[in-house]
């Protein structure tokens, strides 16, 4: 305290903060990204380890031996869709009573606020069908569930036919103290939205709906099973929900556990567990497993029908079966005895999942980052914005130091009115209003002008605004009276640096691997940009290369040579297309945060900047 309440002490440590600013904005982010490089070191990372205790053991045997009824189900199943033209609801309904179960149907209905190309649908109807195991030996006030999708075609067949051999074996037994409940879903994650919302019976996404039923108890987990062929190869586990939310890492290790007991290869992302961490391919593996997480979880879309339980508080991973060239094959029964350990641990919960982490990255399935690990990469990049912002608020504040900079006596006099910072502002702001809102409004009179697709239309208005932007805030200050000062941008330059920490901040606590992009790309740019002549272009491209919509095109391309599937730029920019019209619908139909946070907040900051970089 001392430290800042003597002038002379403070003007001594201003001054060397000032003097030293650049360097130490260097070092902070060369600090801040070689931390997070540094998380996927082994010597670095925390080793996995379950919390809760009832699911401490898997010494329970499991004795699931339906496999091939399951193969048999599969194949009736998949007749009767292909007989009924879709979901057999009829016979799904009647085999599931067959098997001693509640079974409940639930129609919905729903439409797009534009055509998805991508699964041609507009007007969506279906049908979600679920049956009940009643618990014989509890209260049946918390239940379970097991999910499976009823996909297009012949995909998913296997997870629905062994969904129905594992509800006749769970009859069967006796020692379940938690309702159990077997969903068949219609139209993927629409038919999970409409079911969860019935269920807990909210309307967020305004979805249409026949009311609910049958209910069990309060939901403690789900399992949503994929599979697609009758034997695996390895089975990988999907994390990642909407807008980023995670499960609780105990039950990622459940999974673990038992893929372990039961010898079946696991993985996650798609990637194998390597054990030369000390080398450089088996670093680069754990690195590119844990970009492969950040870029899922930064993208807000769920990965899986659990995506949409975990907005419930309810704890839930996919698991998804893959068949590949490997040698060694897993057949039904094997998975079912899977998913049996894996309920019967679930059936000791006393209360929910709460004592491991929810927040957390992992580069292995043996192996995670906490958040007290990688936030202070975050903090590091973070420092730079305050740093910038210090550095400015001396030069306002200070006439000499302005003039050691080289500005003018009559510049550093005339100060800024409040028009002349507010109008800019504004009108970023305002153009984002206008990427959000016009894309979805417009359609209809861009597709009788223009001889475009409704989606089409909608991601062609949604580019030309973001495009527009750029010649509308930097024209501002030439009609404002004392706008185009010394003053005058670094004032500007003052709020948008803290806007932007501010934003960035309350981004990363929502979604540390949004946050963390935007950051590493956005913070080194903006903390440095001035509207010096000589170098306005130079600025202007690095802004450009830093910006929302290149930062998406860059992270689709990224994503695909990590998966080891790499695409020509030709490619990358469909693929940018079909992300801008998905972010569009995901927000519309699940209520995901990525495409307005970017639309109203983030675009508009990047703006402000760019107003900087042109300032007269």
């Amino acid at each position: 305290m001392g430290l800042l309440s003597d002038p002379n002490r403070r003007r001594a440590l201003t001054s060397l903060v000032t003097r030293l600013n650049t360097p130490l904005c260097v070092l902070c982010y060369l600090v801040g990204v070689s931390w997070f490089m540094g998380l996927a070191f082994e010597p670095f990372m925390l080793r996995t380890y379950m919390s809760e205790n009832a699911m401490g053991s898997t010494m329970v045997e499991e004795k699931f031996v339906f496999g091939e009824r399951a193969i048999s189900y599969t194949r009736e199943f998949a007749g009767q869709k292909k007989k009924t033209g879709g979901m057999p609801v009829d016979w799904l309904v009647k085999t599931m009573k067959s098997r001693g179960l509640e079974v409940y149907t639930q129609s919905f209905s729903q439409t797009l606020p534009f055509p998805d190309e991508v699964k041609e649908r507009y007007m969506v109807r279906g049908t979600n069908v679920y049956g009940i195991l009643r618990a014989p030996r509890g209260p049946r006030t918390e239940s379970i569930v097991l999910s499976a999708p009823c996909s297009e075609g012949n995909n998913n067949n296997q997870a629905v036919g062994l969904l129905l051999a594992i509800a006749s074996y769970f009859r069967s037994q006796i020692y379940w103290a938690k309702d159990i409940i077997f969903l068949v879903n219609e139209h993927d994650l629409i038919g999970t939205e409409a079911w969860l919302e019935a269920y807990h019976d909210v309307n967020m996404t305004g979805l249409r709906s026949s009311p609910m039923q049958g209910r069990a108890g309060a939901i403690q987990a789900a399992l949503s099973l994929e599979l697609s062929s009758d034997v695996i190869t390895s089975m990988d586990v999907a994390l990642e929900g909407l807008n980023g939310q995670l499960p609780n890492l105990d039950l990622v290790n459940l999974f673990y556990a038992f893929c372990q007991k039961t010898g079946v290869l696991c993985t996650i992302q798609g990637k194998l567990q390597r054990n030369d961490w000390d080398t450089l391919p088996g670093y680069t593996h754990s690195l590119s497993t844990m970009l492969l997480m950040v870029l899922k979880q930064g993208s807000g879309h769920p990965q899986g029908d659990h995506g949409l339980f975990l907005r419930y508080h309810i704890e839930a991973v996919t698991m998804r079966g893959i068949n590949s060239f490997r040698q060694y094959k897993f057949d039904m029964t094997t998975v079912g005895k899977l998913i049996e350990g894996m309920f019967r641990k679930l059936n000791n919960l006393l209360e929910r999942f709460h004592q491991s982490y929810f927040f957390y990255l992992m580069p292995s399935l043996t192996r995670f980052v906490s958040i007290g690990y990688y936030m202070p990469t975050f903090g590091f990049l973070a420092l730079i914005l305050v740093l910038r912002a210090l550095d400015l608020w001396v030069q306002l504040s200070d006439p000499a130091r302005a003039l050691e900079d080289g500005v003018s006596e009559g510049e550093q006099d005339s100060s800024p009115s409040l028009l002349s910072l507010a109008t800019p502002v504004i009108i970023c702001h305002l153009t984002g209003l206008a990427l959000y809102f016009l894309p979805v409004l417009s359609q209809e009179m861009a597709i009788q002008h223009f001889p475009v697709s409704e989606t089409e239309a909608v991601v062609l208005t949604a580019i030309a605004i973001y495009v527009a932007g750029l010649a509308l805030p930097h024209n501002t200050h030439r009609v404002l009276s004392g706008a185009g000062t010394e003053r005058g941008w670094r004032s500007l330059k003052l709020f948008s640096l803290l806007y932007l920490a501010v934003l960035l901040g309350c981004t990363t606590l929502i979604n540390f691997s949004l946050g963390f992009i935007l950051a590493v790309t956005m913070i080194p740019v903006a903390a440095f940009i001035q509207p010096h002549r000589s170098s306005k272009v130079l600025h202007g491209v690095a802004l450009i290369l830093v910006s929302p919509a290149t930062t998406l095109l860059l992270s689709i391309y990224l994503y695909h040579e990590l998966i080891e599937y790499p695409v020509s730029l030709l490619e990358c920019w469909q693929h940018f297309l079909t992300a801008v019209s998905q972010g569009i619908l995901d927000h519309h139909l699940y209520g995901s945060l990525l495409y307005p946070l970017l639309a109203l907040f983030i675009y508009p900051c990047w703006l402000q900047f760019w107003n900087i970089v042109f300032w007269k």
